[in-house]
């Protein structure tokens, strides 16, 4: 058996978008705009994260590692001035974003390589030996 929600509303979506309480200019919309999307990839050999982060370069990172913590961050700061004969326009902005994750004990964390190429930055978190699948092996019997 699965919940089916309904909404009784002619125009649901209109509805919303006029009674939501972010009606009166809050930023409630905006909270995570500027944070990446994640993927996490779990495979024989180990882990794999890509964070979709376009329009950066690879030195805008910090990828750091303390206490079994990857916390992966980017500042980015830009200004732009013109100056005219009447008048002075003066525009900058600020990006930010933080993302920590907890390292599994299986991940072996002297290992890991970090990539940044077509607005994909991808981490490898390799396994730990022994945390690797054993392979078959055939028993003899006597």
């Amino acid at each position: 058996m699965s919940i089916v929600k309904r909404n009784s509303l002619f125009f649901p979506s209109l509805m919303n978008d006029f009674i939501s309480p972010d009606w009166f200019g809050g930023t409630d919309k905006w909270t995570n705009t500027s944070m990446p999307a994640v993927n996490i990839k779990d495979n024989t050999e180990g882990f794999e994260l890509e964070l979709a982060v376009p329009g950066m370069k690879k030195d805008d990172f910090t990828v750091e590692i303390d206490n079994d913590v990857l916390t992966i961050s980017s500042e980015v700061k830009t200004e732009n001035e013109e100056k005219e004969d009447n008048y002075t326009r003066k525009e900058f902005s600020f990006t930010s974003f933080k993302r920590a994750f907890t390292l599994p004990e299986t991940v072996d964390g002297s290992k890991i390589d970090a990539k940044y190429e077509d607005g994909i930055l991808r981490l490898t978190l390799p396994k730990k030996q022994e945390a690797l699948p054993k392979p078959k092996r055939m028993i003899e019997i006597g």
